[in-house]
């Protein structure tokens, strides 16, 4: 995730002809499925330990202070820009309404998981429905799917609820066959994960070479292992959550196992999410400011008051390895600031942190 923030700064392309930038876009598509996907499978796992009242009450409060994060500090963080002028609805928006959407779910049958992957196969039927209603109501739906109209007061949707919501709900069903022993659970995610990924890689490569088409402008047609990988996210389709769920159901096992000074950093990291996400904006926003300043004598505060749709000039852009630079510096800064939070919230936590 931290990569792909640093390049929305360095002005360098999402994705690109070049297998450097295309794969520096790609790994970090694992990122979204995973929160939306896990956030899931932790519900189920809070719904066993609490009753339904006190879940749906966390749900709805947690997801409502996330939308309010979103369009407030997380907001201001990405733009160093408090006026009315860009408001995006991003990946912490989706999570927010996704968990308020959950709260009925939270103490039903693994089952409902069925569901969650109904919606996702599903969901070119949201398109269908959005473009029939009246023009008054799509508004509405765009933040529901993407329809042919606005969004509702200017929003800029990055993420849409739906299939997102689809993935929470096969997560929450996904977290019972985390309950089983562990020969029969690593032997479930294996058959699961492989299969998923096995999927992707007979389709997507067969549906790139059928669909081979050459670029309007004329360029060079990319190469056909790029178009495979290049699944659209926006909303994100089958395949694409075939491509990153699979493999990260498959590696579940070994995570399960891994150990070392690497493992207890990434774990270290995962135990306080949101105040990573916060955090690493503020790094990752502060550092790109010195560094264009170093680059191009100028601070670049205009280039950046729409990000993550930044729009860099050709003599702003960052090489690949200045990406990479900045990006290690990053992580270095933000590591000792949620060693602090972790610690701090496992020694002496305040009610507040609950939710952060």
């Amino acid at each position: 995730m931290a990569i792909d923030h640093v390049r929305v700064y360095s002005g360098l392309p999402a994705g690109g002809d070049t297998a450097g930038i295309f794969l520096t876009r790609w790994v970090t598509h694992f990122v979204a499925p995973a929160f939306c996907f896990f956030a899931g499978v932790g519900i189920w796992f809070m719904a066993k330990r609490l009753d339904g009242g006190a879940v749906r009450r966390f749900l709805v409060s947690r997801g409502l202070l996330l939308v309010l994060l979103e369009l407030t500090l997380i907001r201001f963080l990405w733009a160093f820009s408090v006026g009315p002028d860009f408001m995006l609805a991003g990946v912490i928006w989706m999570l927010g309404w996704c968990m308020v959407l959950m709260a009925p779910f939270a103490k039903m049958r693994a089952r409902v998981g069925w569901l969650g992957v109904a919606i996702v196969v599903l969901q070119p039927l949201f398109f269908v429905v959005g473009n029939v209603l009246p023009g008054s109501v799509q508004g509405v739906w765009a933040f529901v799917y993407f329809v042919d109209a606005r969004p509702a007061l200017g929003f800029n949707v990055l993420y849409v609820i739906v299939p997102w919501i689809g993935v929470m709900l096969a997560g929450y069903g996904f977290g019972k066959l985390l309950e089983l022993p562990e020969v029969a659970r690593h032997r479930m995610l294996y058959r699961v994960g492989l299969g998923m990924t096995a999927a992707f890689l007979l389709i997507a490569p067969l549906l790139a070479a059928m669909n081979a088409e050459p670029p309007a402008d004329g360029s060079p047609m990319r190469a056909l292992w790029m178009r495979a990988l290049d699944q659209r996210k926006y909303p994100a389709s089958p395949l694409f959550l075939l491509m990153t769920l699979g493999p990260m159901i498959a590696l579940i096992p070994w995570a399960e196992r891994a150990k070392g000074w690497g493992v207890r950093a990434l774990e270290m990291f995962g135990r306080v999410p949101m105040w990573y996400y916060l955090m690493h904006l503020v790094v990752i926003h502060s550092l790109a400011v010195v560094v264009t300043y170093l680059h191009t004598r100028q601070f670049g505060f205009d280039w950046f008051r729409t990000a993550p749709y930044t729009q860099v000039p050709d003599e702003g852009r960052w090489s690949l390895l200045l990406l990479y630079i900045v990006w290690a510096g990053a992580i270095a800064v933000l590591y000792p600031t949620c060693l602090w939070y972790a610690r701090r919230k496992k020694e002496k936590p305040a009610r507040w942190m609950h939710y952060i």
